[in-house]
């Protein structure tokens, strides 16, 4: 592909609430055309690409006979798996939303499938982009803080409701929605990989059939210890959606990244409210950018549907273990 062609892309759904923040990053592209919308929901479908001053497609067989060059999924993620695979086998690129699927023998069809029909596969994990977690990386990966001992990670957010409360759907709850960033990133600093997970998972907020709180304890290959709160703690009253933070401790010191402390607070006297008001930077802007870059040129992706499984497998095990209230050893 020349650097001057424009890469054209078409989104698969607008289910997740991030469907918005990607169109609104495809729209900011000079190099790319965002060519249009389909959706389960042709309703949805018709008043999105209305919003966003694009094609509504009738059907998403329609948008992958076009000639645009690849789709970002955004569906509930029970259906990455069809979504994904429809787009491969009409040979376009894909980025798909995380986790990569709701079950790992789902994750890894999709990624098979990409690989043999010799298609670009990225999972979304902006937080990979973020200038925060890039000096993080630089800081461990050059040895400032010594030998690494542990990690504490936290991801918690705000219940978002909808379909991700239906676990036919969404394939559980806060554990699966929220653990797998942290995973991901936990994966880039040690180079190694989860070998035993203990989790404690649960219903503590709302009440519901699904789980809103989770501590996952995990040991890597290298011996590094981590812990993850992956949880929709954060009531509506909360002054933001939530947080990704982490603290890393070597044995020659601490670094801790709180990835969205770029905001100003406010007090306002009209709503009676103290919000955060985020101003930094834009890490899903970062993401779409790398992809279309990655597609443009004809480079590796820098994340890929195998960091999707493997982010997705501590999740799933996690609910295994907290099920059968044991350790699971993953390399046993």
């Amino acid at each position: 592909m020349s650097d001057n062609k424009v890469v054209k892309i078409g989104i698969m759904s607008f289910a997740h609430m991030h469907a918005h923040a990607y169109a609104s990053c495809l729209k900011k592209i000079p190099a790319v055309e965002f060519v249009g919308i389909a959706d389960d929901d042709q309703a949805r479908a018709e008043e999105m690409a209305e919003l966003y001053g694009v094609k509504a497609f009738a059907t998403y067989e329609e948008m992958l006979a076009s000639d645009i060059d690849a789709v970002i999924v955004a569906s509930e993620n029970a259906n990455h798996r069809r979504h994904v695979v429809m787009a491969a086998q009409s040979e376009k690129h894909a980025l798909c939303e995380k986790p990569l699927a709701s079950t790992k023998q789902d994750a890894e069809a999709i990624v098979e499938v990409c690989k043999r029909s010799g298609v670009k596969l990225m999972t979304a994990f902006p937080c990979r982009f973020h200038p925060a977690f890039k000096r993080l990386k630089e800081s461990v990966l050059e040895g400032r803080l010594g030998k690494l001992l542990a990690m504490k990670g936290t991801n918690q957010g705000q219940c978002p409701g909808g379909w991700f409360l239906d676990k036919n759907l969404s394939g559980g709850g806060a554990v699966i929605d929220h653990t797998v960033h942290l995973v991901d990133l936990m994966r880039v600093l040690t180079k190694a990989e989860p070998a035993r997970i203990y989790a404690e998972i649960d219903n503590r907020m709302f009440g519901g059939d699904y789980d809103d709180t989770g501590i996952i304890s995990i040991d890597f290959t290298n011996n590094v210890f981590a812990t993850i709160d992956s949880s929709w703690s954060r009531p509506k009253s909360y002054p933001f959606w939530g947080n990704v933070n982490l603290e890393v401790i070597g044995t020659q010191g601490v670094a801790k990244m709180e990835m969205f402390a770029q905001k100003i607070d406010v007090f306002s006297d009209r709503t009676g409210k103290h919000t955060y008001e985020y101003w930094g930077d834009d890490i899903n802007q970062a993401m779409i950018e790398s992809f279309v870059d990655s597609i443009a040129h004809d480079k590796p992706v820098e994340v890929t549907g195998e960091d999707g499984v493997k982010a997705l497998e501590v999740a799933v095990v996690a609910y295994e273990s907290a099920s059968r209230r044991e350790v699971i050893d993953l390399y046993a």
